[in-house]
């Protein structure tokens, strides 16, 4: 099994024709709050996006991969990884599960596989989110995979003009302990 899989997803980089899928993700206001977008993006942006996603992370200091069902290739979401910091060895993470693939595991096997990478082959010593307060499942998921609760972010998202709190969760790396 290679090293961005296990037996039911596989993670791959942006190709071309993941265009119409970050336009509709990154254009979904549903999603803004997550990831701190005030305005939609324009195919034309998001095409020289994908025409820069090759760049090693070392450069750009983020990763951003596409979900997949391994059996037939079929597209689940996106997992993230930002504010990569070499020297300190750390880095953001993120996961969006399109909403038809929801609760099934297949998030929790995505975030699984991602966090093996980014501790085994990127030699990370920890791992952090931000998730908002009101979003159970997500910090489920998180919880579930040994992220602990380090501190609340009060009043730290604005959304529809109320404010919201953020969990700040973080996975220290076992083997760096």
């Amino acid at each position: 099994m290679g090293l961005l899989e296990n037996d039911i997803i596989k993670l791959r980089a942006l190709e071309a024709s993941d265009l119409d899928l970050l336009f509709s993700v990154e254009n979904d206001p549903q999603f803004w709050e997550i990831s701190n977008t005030l305005a939609p993006y324009s195919k034309q942006v998001l095409s020289q996006y994908l025409n820069n996603a090759h760049l090693d992370i070392f450069e750009v200091k983020q990763l951003r991969l596409v979900i997949t069902q391994k059996k037939d290739d079929t597209v689940l979401g996106l997992i993230d990884l930002f504010d990569f910091n070499p020297h300190h060895k750390k880095a953001g993470i993120g996961i969006l599960i399109l909403k038809k693939f929801q609760q099934n595991s297949l998030g929790e096997n995505a975030l699984k596989v991602f966090v093996h990478y980014a501790f085994e082959h990127l030699d990370l010593h920890q791992l952090y989110a931000n998730i908002s307060l009101n979003n159970e499942s997500s910090l489920h998921l998180f919880e579930k995979l040994n992220f602990s609760r380090v501190g609340i972010q009060k009043d730290w998202l604005k959304v529809k003009g109320a404010y919201k709190d953020v969990v700040l969760l973080q996975l220290i790396n076992p083997d760096h302990s």
